[in-house]
């Protein structure tokens, strides 16, 4: 098996930043390999060099399939088989899946008549090739988001790809789409095509990848035959640090119960849902996509209401109108859509601390007190340890674990009885999700409630006191962490 892609001594500089320092990257014809690092190590760099977005510094090479070559351009790159499918996917989301795979066949450099049999002809082909099985015919936007990375996977199919570079591909996906989305990997390779995975789901990595590549600051720590990897090994590459997570002590049985949920229901998404959440108390909640967890969450947040049954208070029942009760009454929401829902990108970081907040920073004279606010932005960013340039800029200038403090500062500052925390890791890098970790524990021991979903199986076993798995629409299991393992709680859930 020879080498498709050889990069030799690749740099980049970006101002004062050295993003890429000497790397050495090479990867052989058919082969599945995973890049990892943390954010800022230079993995997405390195991708945009491969496909021809940013050119290197002078004295790197770039070889393909023998061919050496000083740089790329996005063009010259398509032509020679890279193709890279990015987290958000790049698709059309009101054209068609047909449409989607053929857009090549429509692009010419001359205007004319779309060649529709042309196109679908091409979808077929593409969808054919790994043996899956699409509904050419409906837009990408009412598709699932394992089924428009499937989309994905065919249009760079039909690009006649001979590389397919992956940017987070599970980072939206259950485990069993997971397990979908590996074998359509696996028919890749049985077709020569090689693929190369960036990941911070490290469990993932081992599963499929033959070879692991790892980047820490602009550097190429080293590349290891994957089977001689484990979740601990890669972890310390990455960071130069030792993480290891003990179980919590147990139950907090004996603390005051915050929230108290009895027989909710609500048609269509859960059923007859009893829980209890104490103060100081860690629950997890998870199970596959559909099982109810999120919209379970949303009716404690007063915007997806129940049916029947009711909820308590602090022994009171929780009657919410409105996200607006919820947040009076002391309940914090941390959505899983960090990006749409949990932040305003274009605005500045210390206004998206404060966000929740604006009401006790108004001044006698009904304007926002800048003292006030500059103290308690400085306060937050000091006591959860974001990593800031300036509290002015952008918050879109900030890593995923930095965004994910925000949000978290952003509902801490509420001081809430009960956070609701839906994936609140996905997107972060592994030492971020340790702070985020550390956070959320400092937040339990000062007696706050915690409701944490995720369906990262060791996310919810090693940081949390009891997890309830969820199965369409209904709590099927309570399970105590240091009494269960993972591959039996992986069991629970994917039954």
């Amino acid at each position: 098996m020879g080498d498709f892609l050889a990069l030799q001594a690749i740099s980049k500089r970006f101002g004062g930043v050295q993003a890429l320092d000497g790397v050495d990257f090479d990867l052989r014809d058919g082969e599945i390999h995973c890049l990892v690092g943390e954010n800022g190590s230079g993995k997405s760099t390195l991708i945009k060099i491969i496909s021809g977005v940013w050119a290197p510094e002078a004295g790197g090479q770039i070889v393909i399939a023998g061919d050496t070559l000083t740089h790329l351009t996005p063009v010259e790159s398509t032509r020679r088989g890279i193709q890279v499918i990015y987290q958000d996917l790049s698709l059309f989301p009101n054209l068609t899946v047909a449409e989607n795979i053929g857009i090549a066949q429509h692009l010419r450099p001359l205007p004319g008549p779309v060649r529709w049999r042309e196109i679908r002809r091409v979808a077929e082909a593409a969808t054919a090739k790994i043996g899956v099985s699409l509904p050419l015919d409906r837009r990408v936007e009412t598709l699932s988001i394992a089924n428009r990375q499937i989309v994905a996977i065919c249009r760079a199919l039909a690009a006649d790809a001979k590389l397919v570079i992956m940017d987070e591909p599970t980072a939206s996906l259950t485990r069993h789409e997971v397990d979908g989305l590996m074998a359509v990997v696996a028919d890749l390779q049985k077709k020569g095509i090689a693929t190369v995975f960036v990941s911070h789901r490290l469990n993932e990595v081992m599963e499929i990848a033959e070879r692991v590549t790892v980047l820490r600051d602009g550097k190429r720590v080293g590349t290891y035959d994957a089977r001689q990897m484990d979740h601990h090994k890669l972890s310390f590459l990455m960071t130069g640090q030792e993480f290891r997570y003990d179980f919590h002590d147990g139950p907090v049985s004996r603390a005051t119960p915050v929230v108290e949920v009895r027989h909710l229901t609500r048609a269509g998404q859960y059923h007859d849902v009893s829980l209890t959440v104490r103060e100081g108390e860690i629950v997890g909640l998870t199970g596959l996509l559909g099982s109810g967890r999120t919209e379970l969450a949303l009716s404690l947040f007063g915007m997806n209401p129940p049916d029947s049954g009711e909820a308590l208070l602090g022994g009171r029942p929780l009657r919410l109108a409105s996200n607006r009760d919820a947040i009076r009454q002391g309940i914090a929401y941390v959505s899983e859509d960090r990006l749409g829902l949990g932040l305003v990108m274009d605005q500045s970081i210390g206004n998206n601390m404060i966000l929740t907040i604006l009401g006790q920073l108004v001044d006698w004279s009904g304007l926002i007190d800048a003292r006030g606010r500059s103290t308690t932005i400085d306060r937050w960013i000091r006591d959860l340890r974001i990593k800031v340039g300036h509290p002015d800029d952008p918050v879109k200038t900030l890593s995923g674990g930095n965004q994910q403090r925000v949000v978290l500062a952003k509902w801490i500052a509420t001081r809430p009885k009960l956070l609701i925390l839906d994936s609140p890791t996905v997107g972060v890098d592994i030492a971020a999700k340790s702070g985020i970790y550390e956070i959320v524990k400092g937040l339990a021991a000062s007696g706050v409630a915690v409701i944490l979903i995720s369906d990262e199986i060791p996310e919810v076993l090693y940081h949390t006191h009891r997890v309830l798995v969820m199965r369409q629409g209904r709590i099927a299991g309570e399970y105590l962490p240091h009494q269960i393992s993972e591959e039996e709680l992986g069991a629970v859930v994917d039954a």
